[in-house]
Parts: structure tokens; C-alpha cells; sequence
């Protein structure tokens, strides 16, 4: 795991200092050091699992029937108004 030890490492050799990368490794796990700075965070994820409630599939996709209009469905649309109305198109 690079718990910031390369960035030490290059910041001590800029100053002159003769030091092996894992010896500056080993130092900083003893001591428990870590560069916080550079710690990679979780990226974004905005699934929220099944919200809501979920109808009853009660066609099974069987849209064909023998007199017209009987299976007749839609998407509903929600919109949200002021005062906490709501409305579905």
C-alpha cells in the first residue's frame, strides 16, 4: 500500500539526503505516518437501491387481446409542485 512514502522520499532527496525508498517506507509504517492528502476518496454513487413501490407484473407481457382497449398501459410521469403537490401525467 503507497502511503505517501515516494513524496517524502523525493522531498528528502531534494534536500540532499542519501536515503533508500524502503527505508523511508519502513520508517513511516513504524512511526504511523500517512499522507492524508493524497488518500484517493470513493467516487460518486447515487444508486439507491428499489425506492418506492414496485406494481405487480400483471400482463407478463402479454399485450394481444380480442377486444380493444382492455390492456391498455402507460409510463407514469411525477412532477412536484409547490406545496408539496404532486402531479402525474
Amino acid at each position: 500500500m503507497n502511503d505517501g512514502y515516494p513524496r517524502i522520499h523525493a522531498e528528502l532527496k531534494g534536500k540532499g539526503y542519501t536515503i533508500n525508498h524502503k527505508k523511508v517506507q519502513r520508517l513511516m509504517q513504524e512511526m504511523n505516518l500517512k499522507c492524508e492528502k493524497f488518500v484517493r476518496k470513493s467516487r460518486y454513487k447515487s444508486y439507491k437501491g428499489t425506492v418506492g413501490k414496485v406494481a405487480k407484473n400483471r400482463l407478463n407481457r402479454r399485450f394481444n387481446t380480442p377486444y380493444a382497449l382492455q390492456k391498455a398501459v402507460r409510463d407514469v410521469t411525477e412532477f412536484k409542485c409547490t406545496n408539496d403537490m404532486k402531479n402525474y401525467i
